[in-house]
């Protein structure tokens, strides 16, 4: 590394460099941790495996959404799934005298 002379520096080069040496500190394990991470993955895909597949874990998969199995009659834009709370609309039907079975989509 080359010395810097500190004192033939101004008080703007000085806060530049402080502020240069404070960002490379507040990065330094994040930036030791992705050149570990890269050099795993290499050495994975060197015998022909991926990373996850070597240590067990793979990317979590979104669930897919449930859908909807109700329907309000008075605003087909309002569906419900059928799981949670029951919607407002659903509980009105039915004391409408609609049947669960009126509500299906």
């Amino acid at each position: 590394m080359a010395d810097i002379n500190l004192d033939d520096l101004s008080l703007k080069e000085l806060k530049a460099l402080q502020s240069q040496i404070a960002k490379a500190i507040s990065t330094f394990e994040e930036r030791r941790k992705r050149n570990a991470l890269s050099e795993l993955e290499d050495k994975a895909r060197q015998y022909g495996f991926t990373l996850a597949e070597l240590t067990g874990t793979t990317v979590p998969r979104k669930r897919a959404s449930p859908g909807a199995k109700f329907v309000n009659p008075d605003n087909p834009a309002e569906t419900w799934s059928g799981r949670g709370r029951k919607p407002r609309w659903f509980e009105n039907a039915l004391e409408a005298g609609k049947s669960v079975d009126d509500l299906r989509v």
